[in-house]
C-alpha cells in the first residue's frame, strides 16, 4: 500500500470519526427525545425495521455498540415500560425475537419524526443533495465491507480457526508516513 494511501486513508477516517462524534453529541443533547434516551429510541428504530423481531445479537449487531448484558438490560426495561415484547423465535425455540408493541411503535413513530427532522436540518447546513448522497453512499460501502469481514471472521471463528479483521491485520508503514503514524493519528 502507498504511503499517501495510508495517509489519506487515515485522515478520511479521522475526518469521518470526528464528524460523527461531534454531529452524534450534537443529537443527542436536542431536545428531541421526550421519554426516551437515544440508546432506546436506537432499539425501537432497529426493531422498526424489522417486523418479524430481532433477536437481542442482532440488536446489538445493528450499531447499537453495547454488550450482551447491557442490551438485556436494555430490552428488559423498554419491556417493562410496555414499548416491546418477547416472541417466539421459529428458528430456535431457545431463543426469543424482540417486537415493538403499538405503544413502542408509537413512540418510534413520534420520536423518530423529530429526530429526522433534526437530522435534516444538521446534515443540510454543510452538505448539498448531491454531496448527502456521495456520503450516503461511501458510508453503506464501508459499513458493507466491515461487516462482511466480521462474517467472515465470525465464520473463521465457528470453524475453529481465528482471522484478523482487516483493520487489524499488521501493514508496513512506509518510513514517509512514519511521523503520521508515531504521532497516534491511525484508527
Amino acid at each position: 500500500m502507498a504511503a499517501r494511501n495510508i495517509r489519506l486513508a487515515n485522515e478520511a477516517w479521522e475526518a469521518l470519526s470526528r464528524a460523527q462524534a461531534l454531529l452524534a453529541h450534537e443529537l443527542t443533547e436536542a431536545d428531541i427525545w421526550g421519554d426516551l434516551l437515544p440508546l432506546e429510541y436506537g432499539v425501537l428504530h432497529a426493531l422498526s425495521n424489522a417486523p418479524h423481531g430481532l433477536r437481542i445479537s442482532e440488536l446489538r449487531d445493528d450499531a447499537l455498540l453495547i454488550t450482551q448484558p447491557g442490551m438485556s438490560r436494555l430490552v428488559i426495561r423498554l419491556e417493562a415500560r410496555g414499548l416491546v415484547e418477547r416472541g417466539d423465535d421459529p428458528d430456535d425455540a431457545r431463543a426469543s425475537r424482540i417486537r415493538l408493541t403499538p405503544d413502542g411503535l408509537a413512540a418510534q413513530q413520534r420520536v423518530g419524526a423529530a429526530v429526522a427532522r433534526h437530522v435534516a436540518e444538521t446534515m443540510n447546513r454543510a452538505l448539498d443533495p448531491g454531496d448527502l448522497a456521495v456520503l450516503r453512499d461511501l458510508s453503506s460501502g464501508l459499513l458493507a465491507s466491515a461487516r462482511n469481514e466480521r462474517a467472515a471472521a465470525r465464520a473463521a471463528q465457528a470453524r475453529g480457526r481465528t482471522r484478523k479483521p482487516a483493520a487489524q491485520k499488521k501493514t508496513h508503514v512506509p518510513d514517509e508516513d512514519a511521523d503520521h503514524v508515531e504521532k497516534g493519528n491511525t484508527p
